[in-house]
Formats: structure tokens, C-alpha cells, sequence
């Protein structure tokens, strides 16, 4: 594995929780290059020849393995796309922790843009969590534009965890998954946008198979002057039952859109929706602030709490 600086590594215990080097399989990926690769009986990664990225393809039965995938990029202006396919066999139960970190000290953009494909074979279960964060005292901005595409197999689940709440300038985060019956998607959403940074969230889920099922929720908090655009739309084709929300609070001048839609294709479809948008409740302020806490270290305990 190839010697990490002292940013690297921290970018990497951020978005990965990674002190040391993994177990099971992984690829590590800093400033454009792969720092470190290991494979395993049953998970195998190699490089992709005609694009930058990686395929990964896990062995049916595979179980209480992991892949550890995350980029980590501190050379101010690199700008990189990547593509990563994961090929999932039959019965697994597999954790895949992705993920990206960028600081940027300097004056241009540093972007990085990942897409990640899932195809998840019948009746395996995929924990995959993807964190996204930036630091950087620069003025280049920190850009993420994550896609992820996922296609399931009858009866397999995936539990997403995404989670954004630091640094990052702008991000266009789209999600795209497409369900067969008895598959099962579950998704828990985290984001927190400051200063004037800007984050698009986009989530298109297809049931497509009798007794498939979705349940999507986003929790954020805008604060400054930062935006965000919440786009959450399940589309029921068959014996289906889906469920989205989205809750998220407002503080000082952010702005966030909340754009909600369901779309039933059959008479079996059993799609609800709940959205709510508002600032922090006084008398939780001021019940915090008795016991002791200033207005904003009880602000600051109210959304930790919150995007928990």
C-alpha cells in the first residue's frame, strides 16, 4: 500500500472510519490513484480498461464479508470521474462502505463525480453506506456529483445509509434503483448544507415486481445562506408498497424545495408520502437552554440529534 500523508488519512477516518487498513477486500483511491488493493476467496476487484474505475464481483453465498471502496482527494483542482460496478451474487449478505473526502487548501475546484452500479442477485442482503465530506481553508470549491444505480433481483434487500453533513460546496446526488418482486429498498438519508453551499437530492425508485416495497427518508438542515432541492418520487408498476419522507429544518436565511411525487401504475400499489419543512421549536430552545446550554449549543445539540 502506498505511504498516506496526514490529510489522507484523516479524510479517509472521516468518510470511511478507517484508522488502519481494512479487513476483507478493498480499494483505496487518493488524488486520481489506487493506494491500496486487496482481494479475497470470495470478492474480487480489478480495474476497468476502458474507463477510470473498478469492478467488483462477489461469489454467491457470500456472508459477514465487507468491501471498503472510498476516494479521498487533496490536491486542489483535480477533477475525476469514476465508474464502479458491483456484480452481487445469489444469497449474499455483504457491507459496502464507499464514500468521499476532499480538502482543498488552494483556489481552484477540486470535483469528483463517482457512479456506482449495483446488480444484486436473488435473495442477498446489501448494507452500503457512503459518507460525503470537505474541509479546506482554499477558496476551490469542494464538488461531489454521486450516482447510484440499482437493479434487484426477486427477494434481495439494500439498506442505504447517506450521509453529507460537512464541507461540501455543491453536490447533485442522484439515485436511481429499480426493484423485482419481494426485493426490498431502504434508504436514511443525512445532510446539512451551510454558508452558500448548494445540494441537490434526486431518488427515482421503480417497483416493478408484486410484493417489492421502498421506504425513502431524508432528514436535512439548511443554515446561512444554502439551498437544497429534495426530489423524491417512488413509481408503483405492480402489487407494490412504497413509502417516502422528507423532514428537514430551515435556520437563518437557507432555502430548501421539497418536491415530492408518486406515481401508481396499478391497482395494488400502496404509495404514501410525508413531507414537512421548519425551523427549530422555541420551547425546545428554551427547555435545553434551562438546564444550562447557550441558544447555540442548544441549537447545535437539537440537530445532532436530529440527523442522528
Amino acid at each position: 500500500m502506498a505511504a498516506l500523508d496526514a490529510v489522507q488519512k484523516r479524510l479517509f477516518q472521516e468518510v470511511a472510519d478507517l484508522h488502519n487498513i481494512p479487513e476483507g477486500a478493498y480499494n483505496l483511491r487518493a488524488n486520481g490513484e489506487s493506494v491500496g488493493r486487496n482481494t479475497t476467496a470470495n470478492i474480487d476487484i480489478t480495474s476497468k480498461t476502458d474507463v477510470s474505475g473498478i469492478d467488483i464481483r462477489i461469489k454467491d453465498g457470500t456472508k459477514n464479508e465487507s468491501v471498503h471502496i472510498p476516494v479521498v482527494l487533496s490536491q486542489s483542482g483535480l477533477k475525476e470521474n469514476v465508474y464502479n460496478d458491483f456484480y452481487i451474487g445469489e444469497n449474499c449478505d455483504v457491507l459496502i462502505v464507499a464514500g468521499c473526502g476532499i480538502d482543498n487548501c488552494g483556489s481552484q475546484d477540486s470535483e469528483h463525480d463517482g457512479i456506482h452500479r449495483f446488480y444484486i442477485g436473488k435473495n442477498s442482503r446489501i448494507k452500503y453506506v457512503e459518507k460525503h465530506y470537505g474541509s479546506g481553508d482554499g477558496t476551490g470549491k469542494r464538488i461531489l456529483n454521486p450516482v447510484t444505480e440499482v437493479y434487484m433481483e426477486e427477494g434481495s434487500t439494500m439498506e442505504m445509509e447517506m450521509v453529507q453533513i460537512k464541507g461540501v460546496d455543491s453536490t447533485d446526488r442522484t439515485t436511481i434503483a429499480e426493484l423485482k418482486g419481494d426485493a426490498k429498498l431502504i434508504v436514511r438519508e443525512r445532510l446539512m448544507t451551510h454558508g452558500k453551499q448548494y445540494a441537490g437530492s434526486i431518488y427515482k425508485v421503480s417497483l416493478l415486481g408484486n410484493g417489492s416495497s421502498a421506504d425513502v427518508v431524508s432528514r436535512s438542515v439548511a443554515r446561512d445562506d444554502s439551498y437544497q432541492k429534495l426530489d423524491l418520487c417512488i413509481i408503483g408498476d405492480a402489487a407494490c408498497s412504497g413509502h417516502t419522507e422528507c423532514d428537514s429544518i430551515i435556520m437563518d436565511n437557507g432555502r430548501i424545495l421539497a418536491v415530492p411525487s408518486l406515481e401508481a401504475n396499478n391497482i395494488d400499489a400502496a404509495l404514501v408520502h410525508e413531507a414537512a419543512i421548519g425551523k427549530i421549536a422555541g420551547e425546545q430552545l428554551i427547555k435545553l437552554m434551562t438546564l444550562g446550554l447557550t441558544e447555540a449549543e442548544a441549537e447545535e445539540q437539537i440537530i445532532n440529534g436530529f440527523l442522528k
